[in-house]
């Protein structure tokens, strides 16, 4: 009933294998990780060579591998592989999150825009809206797992262009993504304007110089979508299939973890409680740690509430779920009349804005590009039509822009649990103002581009903001970019997590998704939950030996 694969190495366990796994094999371990993404995929990769008995549990399968993975209406218009799990808001009404179960979590449909957290973005920093707090830990702390996750996720970037990029210990293992004519147009007039472009670092498995052998073909169907041949940096790619070729690792699909049994002293987890196709098992280990994302890791530490804890496991301080950020973020479209053509979309970015400037004594954020726009794809948060034009035909003619500000801890801004133990969030969005003028400068931006060939300088025709809302409910964004409810710290009033990521509160419990974050910064987190995962990883590495 143990399923091996091809090398005959590694265990992949279903729902229906779970009791030949409980009656044939000790359900004990020495490491138990809940969540097999950005932040679960590393850490079990990193611990996978220690001998150690690690079990992944997935509440997912694999995705599976099918035409449909490049299909813009299965994807996008159908939310082919999005959870039909249903939250609420407030009020208690329905929503319904845009994020996806599966082996390798959320990374198998990001960009794989792999960016590290600028060195300011570990201090305080003072925005329009308030106050951004300082990390427990300095970006000195994180540099070496940065430099070892862009290693492991084949990072392709360019050092030294960027203007706020923090100092870093060694190069990008991989040359940056080349920009197609169109964007290397656009490149040239954003110097010409006196600003510093740069190439965005992404997780992808491309060979630009030996395309014939290139994992990566630079398709158009990256950002968003899983890859059908497997060549983007994603977890379950880059760490969990990895991983799993050690005999001493072992993954469960279909495996729900419902709540986690503490010790009559609550002072540690003593049983991983999980729901498999209906009935219900239960594993232990010496080291349990969390990884759902910052929603559901916090969903699952108040599931747990117990005498010991009544409040939520690890919930002494009254802040796990508590901090919820997702950033601000826009999809825009600049229309002009002469089409663009370019397949791969997101190599360039601007980082001039990300923190004061001329424009601003505040930080506004950061600019980059979402993958290539279809008409297909608009019909999912369709913009307001330009006059004389459709949909197909606005996104044959877009350059489609990806705008990200800081959103600012809010304790109010939270995920709860509703009577029936359904997801709540809650979440008002703060420091807009930055991000309004960050839209008006992108559209000061392109109304000053070069003269074209064709149409002069009546080309550009203006920017249409994309709807960024999945069935007018919960920002699309927002739940891909989640962090902040189960905050790390050094005073046990104000966090839930230590320095280590593990609960103040407890002796064996460690969470090392986006949870962990203080603040968001004004970037893609996963190169730091990855970097993060890394660096927990050294500390547990002691620890289990």
């Amino acid at each position: 009933m143990i399923r091996r694969t091809e090398c005959n190495l590694k265990p992949v366990l279903t729902h229906s294998d779970c009791w030949y796994l409980t009656m044939s094999v000790e359900n004990k371990f020495d490491v138990i990780i809940i969540g097999t993404g950005a932040g679960g995929g590393t850490l079990g990769h990193a611990l996978a060579p220690s001998g150690k008995r690690i079990l992944f549990l997935e509440r997912g399968d694999y995705v599976p591998r099918e035409k449909a993975n490049w299909n813009p209406r299965f994807v996008n218009i159908e939310g082919g592989y999005n959870t039909k799990e249903v939250w609420e808001d407030t009020a208690g009404k329905p929503l319904h999150p845009h994020t996806n179960y599966y082996v390798g979590g959320n990374t198998k449909f990001y960009g794989a825009a792999l960016f590290r957290l600028r060195k300011e973005d570990f201090g305080e920093i003072r925005h329009h809206g308030g106050i951004s707090p300082a990390w427990p830990i300095s970006y000195e702390d994180l540099e070496p797992y940065y430099l070892k996750a862009e290693h492991l996720y084949h990072v392709h970037g360019e050092r030294g262009v960027d203007p706020t990029e923090p100092p870093a210990s060694g190069p990008y293992p991989y040359p940056p993504v080349s920009h197609e004519p169109r964007m290397q147009r656009l490149r040239d007039d954003f110097a010409r304007l006196g600003l510093k472009p740069f190439h965005v670092p992404l997780g992808v498995q491309l060979d630009e110089q030996n395309r014939q052998t290139s994992k990566c073909i630079r398709c158009d169907t990256c950002d968003g979508f899983p890859c059908l041949i497997q060549a983007k940096s994603d977890a379950q790619v880059i760490c969990v299939d990895p991983a799993l070729a050690y005999r001493n690792v072992t993954l469960l699909t279909n495996s729900c973890v419902e709540r986690l049994e503490t010790s009559s002293t609550g002072r540690e987890v003593k049983e991983v409680v999980v729901e498999q196709n209906g009935n219900t098992a239960s594993y232990s280990a010496d080291i349990i740690v969390v990884s759902c994302g910052a929603i559901n890791s916090a969903a699952l530490l108040l599931r747990s509430a117990n005498d010991k804890h009544p409040r939520g496991l690890a919930n002494s301080s009254d802040v796990v779920g508590r901090y919820y950020m997702g950033h601000v973020n826009s999809v825009l479209m600049a229309v002009s009349k002469c089409p663009n053509p370019t397949t791969f979309q997101k190599t360039l970015a601007l980082n001039d804005f990300y923190f004061a400037s001329r424009e601003w004594a505040y930080p506004m954020g950061h600019i980059s590009f979402v993958g290539k726009l279809d008409g297909e794809t608009l019909k999912a948060g369709a913009p307001a039509i330009a006059a004389g034009w459709t949909l197909d035909l606005m996104a044959k003619h877009s350059l489609d822009f990806w705008l990200t500000s800081e959103d600012l801890p809010d304790p109010d801004n939270r995920v709860s649990l509703s009577r029936e133990g359904k997801v709540v969030l809650s979440y008002k969005p703060n420091n807009e103002d930055s991000h309004k003028r960050l839209i008006a400068k992108l559209e000061s931006l392109m109304q000053a581009q070069s003269k074209c060939s064709t149409h002069g300088y009546q080309c550009y025709q203006g920017l249409f903001a994309r709807n960024l809302f999945f069935g007018q409910r919960i920002p699309l964004a927002g739940v891909a970019h989640q962090n902040g409810t189960i905050r790390f710290g050094r005073d046990p009033k104000t966090s839930v997590l230590d320095v280590n990521c593990k609960a103040h509160d407890l002796d064996n419990l460690y969470v090392v998704d986006g949870s962990f974050f203080p603040s968001s910064g004004a970037v893609n987190p996963a190169l730091t939950i990855m970097a993060n995962a890394l660096r927990v990883a050294d500390h547990l590495w002691e620890r289990i030996h």
